[in-house]
């Protein structure tokens, strides 16, 4: 029993010591510093931390992985920091004009203090808002003074085939073109330097996401009939014959992402105001929503029986569609509803927002329309808007600067000793001077004609025509026709 009990003594020295050692506190687990739990985790950190894995490796290009988030931080831009960039560039651009309105009101007086000219670009932005919103709308037409060249636009950028598409940035200081045989072209509005964008090859292509050409086709069409810049500049994109939608960075011209899903042609694109967001027409009767920054497909919204033509979108998630199926249509997104507009009996060929309440498009019979989202049919029509009159005779009268009467009755412009053939008068683009009462259209009679917008009256007047060959070329052959970019100065009075 006696040494029994002496082993039980034995056995109450603290466990995982030495036999025949003295008890130490430097051995107590009660007295140690860090726990074996938090030295298990900050092992099992430092092993993540490492970053030597196969896979790691292959997503950092074959560089360490410091080297490689160094280069991603460089190179790419967080959609916060794009914010802030162009926050910052917009109050930049704000506060150099009011300086430079200060210094031409007040001379030689002191310059205003920082605060007072921070709330001066504060109403600034304030006024851009309202009339982004369509709340306050600039008065532009009466104040537009008329050209004084009789020789119309002057040609900036040549092309070697017919131009498809035209696109400019926000700032209106760069353009964008494409034509029939692919080419896309990066233009200087103010010197016209252009810079080419090369397509890759089919390989790359591949690997971008496009799939396999359908048909006869070994290669993927380079064809383009349509372009977008989104708000901040960084992408473009371009569709056409490949029924693909194709993203670009701005900033190196390179290809980023194809984008399939369409069955048919791309016809048509627009970015939304203020956002990366795309939407894309086709002859496939369908619309798609994408986001370029997540490089995703959102959306796939269905409603025309035939063909889309044309699209045009504002800030909001609305986007206003015409197709050859004779009706045009205002589909809200996030509402999943529709807005349905019957026109007179004729195929509206394009149609672009004034506010987000009122639209304008144009028909194949010669036709311009103006909407409310309040009715269904048309607010006002200009019939026969693009007459064709003897070597583009202007309508205007001289010395009284007005239309003809005969010509004003509800803007129906007789036919009488001028030629109204469908090739000619059908109104193939329309557009609208963002957030003004300035509008434009163009046609197949050589002439692009801009308009006033009198909407407390619901009314459109005529002011002048400038000579200019239809965008998608003649029936006929003109061998002094030439192929590129035009641009016409307009300036204020």
């Amino acid at each position: 029993m006696k040494s029994k009990n002496e082993k039980k003594r034995g056995s109450s020295a603290p466990k995982g010591g030495p036999k025949g050692n003295k008890f130490s506190i430097n051995n107590d687990p009660f007295f140690e510093t860090e726990s074996k739990k938090r030295r298990k985790m900050e092992y099992e950190d430092d092993d993540i931390d490492s970053g030597d894995s196969e896979e790691e490796a292959e997503i950092l290009g074959g560089s360490d992985a410091s080297g490689g988030e160094e280069m991603v931080e460089e190179d790419e831009e967080t959609p916060g920091e794009i914010r802030k960039r162009v926050a910052t560039e917009l109050l930049d651009k704000m506060r150099a004009i009011a300086r430079k309105e200060k210094e031409d009101k007040d001379g030689d007086e002191e310059d205003e203090e920082e605060e007072a000219r921070d709330s001066f670009v504060a109403k600034i932005l304030q006024q851009q808002q309202l009339e982004e919103s369509g709340r306050v709308r600039r008065v532009v037409a009466s104040r537009l003074k008329k050209a004084e060249t009789v020789d119309g636009f002057k040609v900036l950028v040549k092309h070697r085939q017919s131009v498809t598409a035209v696109a400019l940035s926000d700032d209106d200081s760069k353009g964008f073109s494409a034509s029939k045989d692919g080419t896309i072209l990066q233009w200087d509005v103010e010197s016209g330097k252009t810079e080419k964008y090369k397509w890759p090859s089919e390989d790359i292509l591949k690997s971008h996401g496009a799939k396999d050409p359908r048909g006869r086709l070994k290669k993927h069409s380079k064809s383009v009939f349509a372009l977008a810049v989104s708000s901040d500049g960084r992408y473009l994109a371009s569709g056409g014959m490949d029924r693909h939608v194709h993203l670009w960075d701005n900033r190196t011209r390179k290809h980023e992402m194809a984008f399939p899903g369409h069955q048919k042609p791309v016809s048509c694109l627009s970015f939304r105001q203020g956002t990366a967001d795309l939407f894309s027409g086709s002859f496939d009767r369908t619309v798609k929503y994408w986001n370029m920054e997540e490089q995703t497909h959102i959306d796939t919204i269905c409603g025309h029986e035939s063909e889309v033509l044309t699209l045009d979108c504002l800030r909001k998630e609305r986007v206003l569609t015409v197709g050859r199926d004779r009706f045009m249509m205002l589909f809200k997104v996030l509402d999943q509803s529709r807005l349905v507009f019957r026109p007179p009996p004729v195929s509206l060929e394009c149609c672009c927002f004034i506010n987000n309440d009122e639209f304008l498009s144009g028909s194949d019979d010669g036709g311009i329309e103006l909407w409310s989202v309040l009715r269904k049919k048309p607010v006002y029509i200009v019939k026969n808007a693009h007459t064709q009159l003897p070597a583009c005779q202007n309508v205007e009268q001289k010395g009284t600067g007005k239309i003809p009467d005969s010509l004003l009755e509800n803007g129906d412009h007789k036919i009488e000793g001028y030629n109204c053939s469908s090739a000619y008068s059908w109104v193939s683009s329309i557009t609208v001077c963002r957030g003004s009462d300035l509008a434009a259209s163009g046609a197949g009679n050589g002439c692009v004609r801009l308009w006033a917008i009198e909407t407390g009256r619901k009314d459109i007047q005529p002011l002048y025509d400038i000579p200019l060959e239809p965008r998608l070329g003649r029936w006929g052959r003109l061998p002094a026709a030439r192929n590129g970019v035009a641009i016409q100065p307009l300036k204020l009075l």
